[in-house]
């Protein structure tokens, strides 16, 4: 009981000690719906067609399109390929991951008037997948800035009497008084002094607020592993409706949930000529739950027989998010010809209090031509504007200067996608393209996203079966820490996804 009660009182004093940044940000806001098979062979390119019920997450004017009753359910396999280049060092992780793109279905209410011009109504529930993040990166290289520089940098200006055990007290007793009352900083200022990779200037005086580090400049063995494991879903309900032949409209309610966690561990090695430390192990681990609402209001117009526009607008998504977060430390120093090993192992979690993100809306506009029974073919088009992330809290100014560098560092962002069917009796053979613009300014922090699909599907009447590859290809530059080890490693990620559908007309 005593540790629960903790754990409430240390989410509402730990309000100030949270770390999030940019990053954060467009973690939860990017969208990487890959959906049913169709809707993937076509790159996601179903702006204007509908009858899909993935096609429902980016138009909800799409469910008003179908003609019966359908189920559909998606399973995924999606390999995530991270190449590496650290000081000149390649290194490679490779992630593989089955999972549930989608299942859903879509409910045709007609009207029995036969005269009136609201010809159908329409029911969907469906899910989405809209972020997959199991991914693992490997970095590794000889840099010439070590982690004592990050211990270093949070440790300067905070009174070394907050840094050393008093008495009786542990390891996990001041760790747990400095995150309710100094934040992570004075955390990890703790963990630096403790492990021995940073002592006081002034190691007589108790107000010391200056330190300096054990470990000596020159060349550093550096391997960097991020393991992350989670998804973003988004669930909807939605509602559709055809208005005489040729308008279809509808809405979305979605709920979104967030289930992420991210586990760091760096391994550094140095034999630097004045360095009292000669291998330090820092890991650190990250959960995150959330939940969020978004609306979504969308039209499609059949113009002729063959020309289709589709327009849609997505709201803002508001999330409230928790974080946990702990922390472990392991040196070896040289220490009268011997080499010792200092072990810091809070055994704390860190609970911090919930805080508000918004991700930003979306503009989406298409067309498709569709020549009769042959096939079809169809662009979309959206932008999103990235600068207009925020996160908030019940603490006034907490998230100030976050906010500023979001609106400084990101800008809107285009995202492109083609796509096109041809059909031979009851099999469709299926392919598209997309292109999405980069969401930073510098375009080097994450590159601009290409990537292509191919996919068939054949229709045994009452259902179908579907099948899709789709493969993209993403450019990033990941800093390994915020502050001090701030070198930087050029990452060239390699999406594969195989999507299988099973679709039931009832």
């Amino acid at each position: 009981m005593k540790k629960i009660l903790f754990l409430l009182i240390a989410g509402c004093a730990l309000t100030f000690s949270n770390a999030q940044n940019i990053t954060d940000g467009l973690r939860y806001g990017v969208d990487r719906t890959t959906g049913t098979a169709r809707y993937t062979a076509l790159s996601g390119a179903f702006g204007a067609l509908g009858g899909d019920l993935s096609a429902i997450g980016i138009n909800p004017a799409s469910s008003a399109v179908f003609i019966t009753n359908d189920l559909s359910f998606s399973l995924g396999v999606l390999d995530r390929e991270n190449n590496s280049v650290y000081f000149g060092t390649e290194s490679r992780g490779i992630d593989t991951d089955v999972a549930v793109n989608q299942a859903g279905a879509v409910f045709v209410f007609l009207n029995p008037n036969e005269n009136s011009d609201w010809k159908k109504f329409t029911v969907g529930l469906n899910y989405n997948a809209t972020q997959n993040y199991d991914d693992d990166i490997f970095i590794s290289g000889n840099g010439n800035t070590s982690i004592a520089q990050y211990f270093l940098t949070l440790a300067q200006g905070i009174p070394l009497n907050l840094l050393q055990l008093q008495g009786s007290e542990s390891i996990s007793n001041l760790y747990s008084f400095l995150g309710e009352t100094e934040g992570v900083a004075a955390q990890n200022a703790f963990l630096g002094f403790q492990g021995y990779i940073i002592d006081p200037l002034d190691p007589s005086n108790p107000n010391n607020t200056q330190y300096v580090s054990n470990i000596a400049p020159g060349r550093f063995g550096q391997d960097y592993y991020v393991a992350s494991d989670g998804y973003n879903g988004k669930y909807t309900m939605n509602f559709g409706a055809q208005y005489t032949e040729n308008i279809y409209m509808g809405i979305n309610l979605n709920f979104h949930a967030i289930d992420y966690i991210e586990s760091n561990f760096l391994f550094e090695t140095n034999s630097n000529p004045g360095s009292s430390v000669n291998r330090v192990e820092f890991e650190n681990n990250l959960s995150v739950l959330g939940n969020g609402f978004s609306l979504q209001i969308g039209g499609i117009a059949k113009v002729t027989d063959e020309l289709r526009l589709g327009i849609t607008y997505d709201t803002p998504t508001w999330y409230e998010i928790s974080e946990e977060t702990t922390q472990f430390l392991r040196t070896r120093r040289m220490e009268d010809g011997s080499n010792i090993t200092t072990v810091v192992d809070p055994n704390v979690l860190n609970v911090f209090a919930d805080y508000e993100l918004r991700t930003p809306g979306r503009y989406s506009a298409s067309a498709a031509y569709v020549f009769g029974k042959e096939g079809l073919i169809s662009l979309d088009y959206s932008y999103k504007d990235y600068s207009q992330t925020e996160f908030s809290s019940d603490f006034s100014g907490e998230f100030a200067a976050l906010n500023s560098a979001i609106s400084n560092s990101l800008k809107g962002s285009s995202h492109i996608k083609v796509g096109g069917e041809y059909r031979i009796d009851e099999l469709s053979l299926r392919a598209g393209m997309q292109y999405e613009e980069s969401p930073y300014e510098n375009k080097t922090t994450i590159g601009d996203l290409t990537g292509f699909s191919l996919g068939l599907g054949y229709d045994f009447g009452d259902y179908n079966f579907d099948i899709a590859y789709a493969r993209a290809e993403q450019d990033s530059r990941r800093q390994l820490y915020e502050v001090g080890l701030t070198s930087a490693s050029d990452i060239e990620t390699t999406f594969n996804n195989i999507i299988f559908t099973l679709g039931i007309s009832l």
